[in-house]
């Protein structure tokens, strides 16, 4: 993994491939709590955040990380799962969607990840119109977005570059 977006991009073009039903995904910054003054989203919506759990160096400025992924959907409905009430069916899709995205990321890797396992679910309290799961996941990667992989210098009359291919020959005698 390079950096952080690199990994939120690559979970969020997993979920929304695999769920097409899935109709907003960003961070999670709590605006399921402030609805009424927060951008609007449309739902059902998935929010990713990302905790480190663990670290290990491996080297200078590099790290494995074990990194907990949390899947919060949310699922804005007056629907309600009862037996016989109205629009039953619609409010059980909520739970069709938090099988769906265990499904997608239990047991995934991805090329900024590996080992994804889920490791907790939780209800969320909104205090309105809409369900709120939390699932956490952990997987771990390897951090480099610290690492400079090199400078621009000179070594013996070599001149490095960044970002510049050197001319052919690309062997030196």
């Amino acid at each position: 993994m390079q950096n952080f977006k690199d990994l939120y991009i690559e979970l969020s073009t997993l979920l929304n491939t695999k769920i097409p039903a899935i109709k907003w995904i960003d961070l999670w910054h709590n605006q399921v709590n402030f609805l009424s003054s927060e951008h609007p989203f449309a739902t059902p919506a998935v929010f990713l955040a990302f905790r480190i759990l663990n670290t290990q160096d491996k080297g200078l400025k590099i790290q494995d990380v074990t990194l907990q992924v949390d899947a919060y959907l949310f699922y804005e409905t007056f629907a309600d799962t009862f037996k016989g009430s109205f629009n039953q069916s619609t409010a059980l899709d909520f739970l069709d969607l938090l099988n769906s995205t265990f499904a997608v990321l239990h047991g995934s890797t991805g090329v900024n990840y590996s080992a994804m396992r889920r490791t907790g679910f939780a209800p969320v309290d909104t205090g309105g119109a809409g369900n709120l799961y939390q699932q956490s996941f952990t997987c771990t990667l390897t951090d480099y977005a610290a690492q400079k992989l090199y400078q621009d210098t000179v070594i013996n009359d070599i001149e490095l570059q960044n970002g510049v291919e050197p001319p052919e020959p690309y062997f030196i005698n």
